[in-house]
């Protein structure tokens, strides 16, 4: 059925022209079916509603920031390692967030802190939540560069308004007084207003020793770990498990609960 030029221009104005794609296909479904009227335009309407969705949520996945996509399903539960895998797939119904709760992921180099990391943003992505990761000294450069224009407020108010931040790495080397005072202001603003994952090579009672002064340490950390699900992760290397010599070895179950951790 071709498409009058008078209803394009009114879908355009209406903001609507999205459904101009499917139009055709869902006018000779609804003749097939012999659907009446109100049937026909909730038919339609229905993949306006879906084609916005996944449009908003490309949106939100693109703005993150993530390094990979990550998801639960594509971690690699073959992978030699220990951890609580009962409270991570309850961490996954996102109810920290709504709690403003944060999440802690300590353990060596490779056993999949990043990743689950990740996993746990691009679900809350897909409930609607605005979600940023960043490295950890990418996020303290941006804050010290802001400085030097005078958009400090300005670059700190975009790391804390997120309703998730994943701050990956931290802890790898000792911060300067300035880095110490830009993540205290960080962590503070963002204290029960709304969550925070933090992935670490270091356990907890090792990030003191990082901060460069330690009455802003203790404050900051006890603030941010008295509200944390905190995991300890264990084993062997996870990156071993998604080397591209390996592309293609899956294990034949992604089931949080079935094998051993």
């Amino acid at each position: 059925m071709p498409i009058q030029p008078e209803l394009k221009s009114v879908l355009k104005r209406l903001k609507l022209s999205g459904i101009l794609a499917t139009l055709p296909d869902r006018c000779a479904y609804a003749r097939h079916e012999k659907l009446d009227y109100p049937q026909f335009l909730e038919l339609v309407l229905f993949d306006e509603v879906e084609r916005r969705n996944h449009k908003n949520l490309a949106h939100r996945l693109q703005n993150a920031g993530f390094e990979e996509e990550c998801t639960l399903e594509r971690f690699d539960w073959s992978a030699k390692i220990r951890m609580d895998k009962a409270r991570l797939t309850e961490l996954f119904g996102l109810h920290f967030i709504e709690r403003h709760e944060n999440v802690i992921f300590c353990g060596p180099v490779g056993v999949g802190k990043s990743f689950l990391a990740q996993a746990l943003g691009h679900a809350a992505c897909r409930a609607s939540y605005r979600v940023l990761f960043s490295r950890a000294d990418k996020l303290l450069k941006n804050l010290a560069r802001s400085r030097a224009d005078n958009s400090f407020d300005r670059e700190l108010r975009s790391w804390i308004t997120p309703d998730l931040l994943i701050i990956d790495d931290f802890a790898l080397k000792k911060l300067s007084s300035q880095a110490t005072s830009d993540l205290y202001d960080l962590l503070i603003e963002r204290h029960t207003r709304s969550s925070t994952i933090i992935t670490s090579d270091r356990a907890v009672d090792e990030w003191m020793a990082v901060f460069d002064e330690p009455m802003l340490a203790q404050s900051a950390l006890d603030r941010f770990c008295h509200r944390a699900h905190q995991f300890v992760i264990d084993g062997e290397s996870y990156r071993k498990h998604t080397a591209p010599g390996l592309a293609g070895k899956r294990p034949e179950s992604h089931d949080p609960n079935h094998g051993g951790a």
